[in-house]
């Protein structure tokens, strides 16, 4: 049998003349495809060109008994098992996070209602910083518009000296930063109210208690 059988219009035929002609103890075919996926010749070998093609080994009967994938078939189910094991790798360490975190929840809690008092000590911190906060922006911003007033009597002579002009820079400014911090430390409240509503409805779920009432946040109205 010739190393190599060069494709022809009727490869079919030629193949099944091959297998005929093959003697029972004969060494098995094997069939390469183009990039195409056309079976493009069969013979005992692939040719050096097509090896990083898809191909199939059929045995002296024309059954198949190995399939071959393409390099570039072969690349994309690599990366393709990659992903699926990254997934998979990242859903088990959320379940062992989720473990964790209702191991501490039923460790931490004797009942739904101590979620709640812990939850409002928090809000009650934040609310004393909003407090304090607003004090300092009253400053700030009593500062600032003096600053604004003294900025406006140079302006009205005809001249602003470089410090007053940063004295005012500076003190818009830092009206701003307090502003800003008051709306993070609002940002906060609304935060520990979502984090401890979610708490409470997972400890009543484990506890297999009924569905949690919406929290009745007083602290958090507070201002």
């Amino acid at each position: 049998m010739p190393e190599r059988l060069t494709p022809l219009p009727t490869l079919a035929a030629a193949l099944a003349a091959m297998l005929l002609a093959m003697p029972a103890h004969a060494q098995k075919i094997v069939c390469w495809k183009d990039k195409s996926g056309k079976v493009v010749g069969c013979g005992d070998r692939v040719p050096p060109e097509f090896q990083k093609n898809e191909s199939k080994t059929l045995d002296s009967r024309g059954i198949t008994r190995q399939t071959t994938v393409s390099a570039e078939e072969a690349a994309r189910l690599k990366e393709e098992e990659k992903k699926k094991a990254a997934l998979k790798a990242e859903e088990d360490r959320r379940i062992a996070e989720q473990r964790r975190q209702d191991t501490a929840l039923v460790n931490t809690y004797t009942a739904a209602r101590e979620i709640d008092v812990r939850r409002d000590r928090e809000l009650q911190v934040v609310d004393l910083q909003i407090q304090q906060l607003r004090a300092s922006l009253k400053s700030a911003s009593d500062a600032h518009s003096s600053q604004k007033t003294r900025y406006a009597s140079f302006e009205k002579r005809g001249k602003v000296p470089d410090n007053v002009r940063d004295d005012l820079k500076n003190a818009a400014a830092e009206e701003e930063r307090i502003q800003a911090r008051i709306a993070d430390r609002e940002k906060d409240k609304e935060r520990i109210t979502a984090s401890y509503a979610q708490q409470k409805a997972r400890y009543i779920e484990l506890k297999g208690g009924p569905a949690a009432a919406p929290a009745d946040n007083k602290a958090g109205a507070k201002k």
